[in-house]
């Protein structure tokens, strides 16, 4: 998705979730919740954490909606787990990296209160970023909530030995039915992440799809499918057990018969980036994409 100029709301509602076993992570939450208060800002520590001295302690996702920022401290797993808390709510989020990747959470830890108060400036920029949406029906009828990604959505054999065998269809078409150890559902954003990692392609972040990796499958003729997010991916499990992971989590067990339905998600992720951001730098810094051994 195109990256538009990010205006700050009114509203003066700062979140920060942050890695709390990360004493450097922690430091920097002190000194981000002391300079936003200096600067008149509500600060809030986001739910599942230790607050942070001198931040008010949101209790759920519904809090998010009174944020204008959310800043993330940590690695691109603390950035997904910003992104589970916030659920469906759209707020833009300011990733530092503290971990060792660092491909959501880009943005250098020595410059934070610099690229902080840029931001709140309105000097930066916000790049809507396509989620997924999944809904696991058995016998026809959701067997819970609806689970968001902005990664992947992954079926993998957990404890079982036995491939999975799933049958595959778009908007209800037949394509084919596959063996394989797992089978990713990415995004874009997550096309660089265990897709890349199981041989799926890499996809622009302004490519409206989603890309079906099958993980080890049993034939050599089972490859990656992209296909447009505008289409209802259905999977159907024709073997008898799998694990539903949903952005590195796991969220559920399924069985034979179950159907996992996946679609685009309303509401898009907002990722805040640099004005002269460029994705395919960012690549090449981060994965060495088409460096010269």
């Amino acid at each position: 998705m195109k990256a538009h100029h990010l205006q700050i709301q009114d509203k003066k509602n700062v979140a920060i979730v942050y890695r709390i076993h990360t004493d450097r992570a922690v430091k920097t939450a002190f000194a981000v919740t002391h300079w936003l208060k200096k600067h008149h800002y509500e600060v809030f520590t986001a739910p599942e954490q230790k607050k942070i001295t001198g931040t008010q302690l949101m209790k759920s996702a519904r809090d998010f909606r009174k944020i204008a920022l959310v800043v993330v401290l940590g690695g691109d797993g603390t950035y997904l787990r910003a992104v589970r808390l916030m659920q469906e709510n759209q707020v833009p989020i300011l990733g530092f990296n503290m971990g060792t990747l660092g491909y959501l959470a880009h943005h250098p830890a020595d410059k934070v209160i610099e690229t902080l108060e840029k931001t709140l400036k309105s000097g930066m920029c916000v790049q809507n970023r396509a989620r997924l949406q999944v809904t696991v029906l058995r016998k026809g009828k959701k067997t819970g909530r609806t689970f968001t990604a902005l990664n992947d959505a992954v079926l993998e054999r957990g404890s079982n030995s036995q491939l999975i065998h799933v049958a595959i269809k778009l908007n209800d078409t037949h394509v084919h039915e596959v063996k394989a150890d797992g089978f990713i559902l990415s995004t874009p954003t997550g096309s660089t992440a265990y897709n890349l990692a199981a041989g799926g392609p890499i996809l622009d972040p302004e490519v409206r799809s989603f890309v079906i990796t099958p993980v080890a499958p049993h034939s050599l003729t089972h490859r990656p499918l992209v296909v447009p997010n505008t289409k209802t991916i259905k999977l159907k499990m024709e073997s008898l057990q799998a694990r539903l992971v949903i952005d590195g989590e796991k969220v559920l067990d399924v069985k034979k018969g179950d159907e996992l339905k996946i679609e685009k998600a309303e509401i898009d992720h907002q990722l805040v980036i640099a004005k002269n951001h460029n994705d395919y730098n960012l690549l090449k810094k981060k994965l060495l994409f088409g460096s010269k051994s």
